[in-house]
This record gives C-alpha cells, structure tokens and sequence, in this order.
C-alpha cells in the first residue's frame, strides 16, 4: 500500500503546481484540531485534549496549528502540524533556515525516557485522551527537519527528537511510542530515516525516506519521510492518554516537523506486516500468507484485493477474518463492528522470483584414485549460482528432503568427504528476497596424472642442505601436460593442497633438509584437474673462502702475484673457474690467477651439476713512496725538516734509523747539524725509499790542538745551504774582528796573523744573501 501511496503521490507532484502550503493558528482550538480535523470519526469517543504546550513568540504565533495543501505537491491534503519553531516559518518555498527559538521554551522529560534521550528544549506537545470500540488506531504522518542536508555529513549525526506517546489512563504503564521505523521498535529520526551520505555514513531504513526537497518544495524544510503509519494496539472502550510531542535536541538550530494527516486517526485492523521485496520480506513464487483482520464479537469482513471486493464473511461466520494470498496484490479489510463502526485493514503483498539457479559438477582430485575425496562444496558457488553475485548458498545437505525442508545442513561443507563415487548433494541457494530454490551438486573426481621432473636448487654460502627454489619452474615444465590457461599452485601437505589453504610463494626454501616433496595443484575453469608430487633435491655448492683484501707489492722488476680460487675443502680438478676483473670477464680457466695489476678480481666456482659459488678478491697495488721535496727551515738546532710525498696515508717516516720508531708525521724539527738519512716505508711492508739531508750548522767548539779532531771550526751543510752565505766574521771576546771568512770552504784554525789565539769564547756573525743575519758563539779549547 506504502509504495502506491507513493506512486500516486509522484504523479500528483508532477501535475500539481508549484504552490506552497499554508498554515493557521487561530481559526481552530486544540479540542477542534484533535477532534475535528485529525480525528472526525464517530467511532472513536471521549475524545478531550488535556494540555496543550509551544513556544511563545508574543501575537498570534505559534508552533503548532493547521495546515492546508489543497493544490500543492504535499502528500496530505490537510492536517495539524507541531514544529520547533514558528508555524509562520513552515510553509514554502524552501528558501531559508526555520531556525527558531522562544524564551523559557523547555523540553520534555516523557520524550526523553520514551527515547532514551536527553537535553530536549524547545517542545511542542499536543495531549489527548480517547476510547475506541475497536482493538487498534492508528494515523499517518511525515517527518521533516532542517537536519536533513544533501551530501552533508551532519545528517549522520543529528536528529530533533519527536513521539507519539501512548498509554492506559488510571494505569502505572510507561508509554509506548508508535513513532517507529515499521517493523521495528526504531524511532523515527534523520538518523534512523536517511538515504545516507557517501564517505560518511550508510543509508539506514532508506525505503521510508522521501526526498531532499529543494526551492520549489511546499514547506520550508530541507527533507522529510515517506508517508509512515502510526499504530496502537487498545483495548475497546478503555480511555487512552496520547501525547504528541516535538522537540529540538540540545540545542535551538535547525528546526523539525510533524505533519499528522487530517482524518486519518481511525479504527485500524492489523492483517499482518507488508511484504515487499524493497524490505526483503516479500513472498516467493508458490508461498501463501494468511492475512487475519479477527476481531472478538459478532463482526462482517469484506475482503479487497487491488480494490475488487474478492471475499465478505458474514456476521457469526466461523473462521471469519481469514484470508489466504496466493498472487501479489494490494489488499484491504473492512471490518464492519457490532455498533456500525468500520476498522480498517491493509496489506500490501508482492511476490519475489526464486533465484535461477544451475545444477553442476564438482570435479577434485583423488590420489589413490578410489573415487573418494575431500571436497570444498564451496568451489562450486559460481556454477550453481550462474555466478549471480546477488545469490548465495545457505547449506550443502546429503539429501534433497533435507535442502528443501532446510533441515540437517552438511557441517563440514568446506571439508566434505563423499561416502560413494559420483555422489550427488544438494544446494539451497537464496537471493536478495530470501527466496530459495535447490540445486544438484554431483561429486566427481579427477584421475589425471601428471608427470613432473625433480627440481633441483643449489645449497647455499653455508652447507646446510636448504636452498632456494624458483617453484615458478615447476609450472615451466608441465605446460605440455595441463590445460591451456590452467592455474598451478604448491603447498608442502596434501591437505593444504586439497583445501587450498597456505599456498606456498613462487620463492620457497625447503623446509627439509638435502631433499623435500611439494605437492603440486592444476586447477582448470575452478575444478581440480590434477594434484601430484615432486620432489625438491638440494645440490652440492662449492665452499669457497670469504671474500679477501691482498696487497700487490709494485717492484723493478715487476713480479706477478698469485692469487687463489678459495676452494675449501675439496678437489679443485672437477670445478670450472670464470674470473673476472673489475666486471669485465676472461677467458681463465684456473684455480690460481696470476694478476699484474690492481682491482677487484671476482671468481665464480661451478660444480659439474650446476652449481655455483663466487668470491671477490680486491687487489690493492703498494708502490714506493715517491718523494716530491724535503724543506729544510732553520739552522741546527733550531728547524724544521718537512718531507713531501704525493700520498702519505699509506705511508709512515722515520730518521736516521731504518728500524727505529716510524711516525706518521713527515715533519721533524730541532734536527742537529750534518747529513741524516731519512726512512718512508709503505704501511702493507712492500719497500723502504731512503733519502740523505744535510742540515746547516755552526759548530759550538773546536780544539786546534794539533791532532785530528775538530781542528778546525767550520760551517757544515751542503754546497747548495753555504752558497746561501755570504760572509762570516768571528770576534773575540773583545769584540776584535779575528777572522773573516769569504767563502764556505774557509774555516778558521784559531790563529790570528799566525799566532795561536787563546783558549776562549768567540762570537760569529753569519750574512746571508736575503740580508738576513744569524749570530752565535763558540768556543775554543787547546
């Protein structure tokens, strides 16, 4: 019924025109809206409004009052309506925000426990009493709030609140609220009614919202609900207590509506829910529904279906109020009661088609080809279900009886075992309706044999016995045995491979050591076309060193040095050698390698079955250290001798001591006068550069004393160091000049005029060619 409401409403939207609703707060009383406008029935007596609550704007207006949609796209053609704020702000078009508030406006404290909410304010609240000759009323009515915002994550998260609460006058019940989602005990709110909002939230009970409305909307709200039905279960001529109630949650913005439909307050007769295939609860092909409308006491019943009066039950029928449905249909009851009163009844039925559904074959392998096996029953989803993502298999059952009567399901469907060959199973397969129907799933088995060579794989650095296998390999050398486009999978256990549970990676490393069995999956168009084994031999590798550092020794005349394969441990006669220097490879054959010049030399060893292992061998070249100066700074003691070679990293020095102690540092100072011999040797021990310096000195004495030794003082260092002297000039201690000297060769023989000075102190000054002077003493002993 819901939906051709809605039917007939989208043809009254599209021909009515854009005209807006109108409202009225003054031409009727509370007692007149409850009684005269939303009731109007004489069925329904003792009907008086108890309290009456809204917001005070000062005037005339209200939250509540009238409304008149003569003309106009809205559902209902009239009405009360109850808003959280001004009832001037419900009309259209929907232009502006009602975004009311009035002062002292508080909430209501029934709604918040009938809903098990909080923080109301703004309540607008309409109270009543009534009684009834029949066991149940019920009136229509639409919600519609501002919290409605297209594609706006708001509406995933806040609701105004309202009900329609119901109870026993005199009695300690608590209220029931008959605002709810149908077929639920859901309030009705934005966030219980919404098509949802993409990335924010899912739509919830979609079928009973109605739209988003835009500028042309009748009433200025963002989007309102289907017309929904509100029901009420009562006992005949007990007095009830309703309170219509409306209210804004925590705060003021954003108002919200009910709309209750003009004289749809009525007797109601329940038959039973609507069955519609929107809501998945539609009947399937062949099904049948009893639709009840029974009353107690002495009633008639006259039964519609699409309008056509289709069975009356007379007054003291028996079995009266009983209708069986066997096609779709929108069907009514009119139940007319012993006092004239007529209760209405609807139900609107539609019937599902059962899923289409294929019978197959589930083809698995069997090792010991005796026709019996494991089965995954699921393997065969697709082909029993015509691979109709909208339909899915509830069960597996040994028998047909069983499936159909959705009784003793196959427990271990994805591990089945068949207790005889070709045995056939049955499938009970629903669709989106909850429709079912059965298919035959015949269990068969696969005897294909396939034939695969051993793969072999290489040990690794460390003989161990594990190795890595390409398994891709595996795939490589069937080709010419499986199915063209056939999958092939490996496991390590026949379980696994049956279930196709832990299905290894195309790199695996034996889990056994020296020798493994895989077991080898080919499936084809989803069935088992073969399961075999083959078997995993780890090869022996070659043991080489590790990889090694040697230092080349440069020498005149040149010596080749020798370098070695690294073979561990084992004939080096079977192995072929590959070398190659700096990446580039030779045509060497050899387990020693003679090499003339620097680099990095990388040997690859193979084994006769295949097998291959390598090393690299890094050549540093260690030449003579190659002196490029030595300045000698200063006259003894007083120096510094700095020696200069292109690279002195990988050497160290040392002085007058070719196996004393040698430094880093090629600086010396405070060397003494005279020649000296001066060490670099190479850091790996190669070779030895020596090299003789003559540092500039002034003797401290001399003893002219007729014998050999220190005849005579005179300046010592090297022809080069004296022609940077110009003159010396000695004096004694009286300043006299005594001797001077005109060139290095000349020294003094402590005579002055050929007389023999005394023993004593003599001072010197020496010239220099860049005008510098340097002066000192020595000292003459006899």
């Amino acid at each position: 019924m819901k939906q051709i409401i809605l039917l007939v409403f989208t043809i009254f939207f599209i021909s009515a025109t854009a005209q807006n609703i109108t409202v009225d707060s003054q031409s009727y009383t509370p007692q007149q809206l409850v009684e005269n406008i939303l009731i109007d029935s004489d069925c329904i007596n003792n009907i008086t409004v108890t309290n009456v609550v809204g917001g005070d704007f000062g005037g005339t207006d209200q939250s509540y009052g009238y409304f008149d949609a003569t003309g106009t796209s809205f559902p209902f053609q009239s009405g009360i309506v109850l808003s959280t704020g001004r009832l001037n702000n419900v009309p259209g078009p929907n232009t502006s925000l009602s975004d009311d508030n009035a002062s002292n406006w508080s909430g209501d404290a029934d709604l918040e426990g009938a809903l098990s909410e909080s923080g109301t304010i703004n309540a607008t609240i309409l109270e009543f009493e009534f009684t009834s000759v029949a066991q149940q009323v019920s009136f229509n009515y639409i919600f519609a709030s501002e919290e409605y915002q297209e594609n706006n994550s708001n509406t995933c998260q806040y609701s105004d609140l309202f009900g329609f609460l119901i109870r026993r006058v005199n009695s300690q019940d608590q209220y029931d609220n008959i605002a709810i989602v149908p077929n639920t005990n859901t309030p009705v709110k934005v966030t219980t009614v919404t098509p949802g909002v993409t990335g924010s939230c899912p739509p919830v009970n979609e079928t009973y919202f109605g739209s988003f409305n835009d500028s042309n909307a009748p009433i200025n709200f963002n989007g309102q609900t289907a017309v929904l039905t509100a029901t009420a279960n009562v006992i005949p001529y007990e007095t009830y207590h309703v309170k219509l109630v409306i209210a804004d949650e925590f705060n003021y913005r954003y108002d919200s509506a009910v709309f209750l439909e003009a004289g749809s307050f009525e007797l109601s007769s329940d038959i039973g829910p609507n069955r519609l295939i929107a809501t998945a609860n539609a009947l399937c092909e062949g099904e049948s529904t009893i639709l009840n409308a029974y009353q107690e006491g002495m009633n008639a019943y006259d039964w519609f279906k699409d309008d056509v009066l289709v069975q009356s039950d007379p007054m003291g029928c028996t079995d009266c109020g009983i209708y069986t449905v066997t096609e779709a249909g929108n069907y009514k009851v009119e139940v007319s009661l012993a006092d004239g009163c007529i209760a209405y009844g609807e139900a609107i039925i539609e019937y599902a088609q059962l899923p289409i559904v294929a019978n197959s074959v589930l083809v698995e392998c069997d090792l010991n080809q005796d026709g019996l096996t494991t089965y995954d029953l699921f393997e065969a989803s697709g082909d029993l279900t015509n691979q109709n993502q909208d339909l899915s298999i509830e069960a597996f059952f040994v028998l047909e009886t069983d499936a159909i009567d959705n009784i003793n399901p196959i427990s271990n469907p994805n591990a089945f075992e068949n207790t005889t060959p070709f045995q056939t199973v049955f499938a009970r397969i629903k669709n989106s309706a909850n429709c079912t129907d059965i298919a035959e799933l015949e269990l068969q088995t696969s005897n294909n044999i396939i034939t695969i060579p051993d793969l072999k794989g290489c040990d690794g650095d460390i003989v161990d016995g594990y190795a890595t296998f390409d398994l891709s390999e595996i795939e490589t050398s069937i080709l010419d045995q499986i199915p063209t486009g056939a999958e092939v999978s490996y496991f390590e256990t026949e379980d696994d491979a049956f279930f196709e549970t832990n299905a290894l990676a195309n790199t695996f490393i034996n889990t056994i050591a020296d020798s493994q069995t895989l077991y080898v999956k080919v499936s084809s168009n989803n069935q088992c076309f073969s399961i075999s084994t083959v078997n995993l031999n780890v090869l022996y590798t070659p043991l080489l060193e590790d990889d090694e550092t040697i230092i080349y020794c440069i020498t005149e005349p040149q010596v080749p040095l020798t370098i070695f394969g690294g073979v561990l441990n084992d004939l080096p006669n079977n192995y072929y050698y590959q070398w190659q220097l700096n990446g580039t490879t030779t045509d060497i054959n050899t387990l020693f390698y003679e090499v003339t010049e620097a680099g990095t030399y990388n040997v690859i060893v193979t084994d006769p079955n295949g097998c291959s292992s390598s090393r690299i061998i890094t050549v540093i070249a260690s030449e003579p250290a190659i002196i490029e100066s030595i300045n000698i700074e200063g006259i003894a003691p007083n120096n510094t001798v700095t020696v200069t070679i292109p690279d002195n990293s990988n050497y160290e020095i040392a002085i007058d001591d070719e196996n004393g102690i040698y430094q880093d540092n090629f600086e010396f100072t405070n060397i003494t006068q005279g020649f000296h011999t001066i060490y670099i040797k190479d850091k790996n021990g190669c070779s030895i550069v020596e090299e003789t310096i003559s540092v500039l000195g002034f003797p401290k004495f001399f003893t002219p004393n007729g014998d050999d030794d220190n005849p005579i003082w005179i300046v010592s260092g090297t022809e080069e160091q004296f022609q940077q002297i110009t003159s010396i000039e000695i004096y004694n201690r009286y300043g006299k000049l005594v001797k001077q000297q005109l060139s290095y060769y000349d020294g003094w023989d402590g005579q002055l005029d050929g007389i023999p000075q005394p023993s004593d102190d003599y001072w010197y000054v020496a010239n220099f060619i860049d005008g510098t002077t340097y002066t000192g003493h020595f000292a003459l002993r006899r």
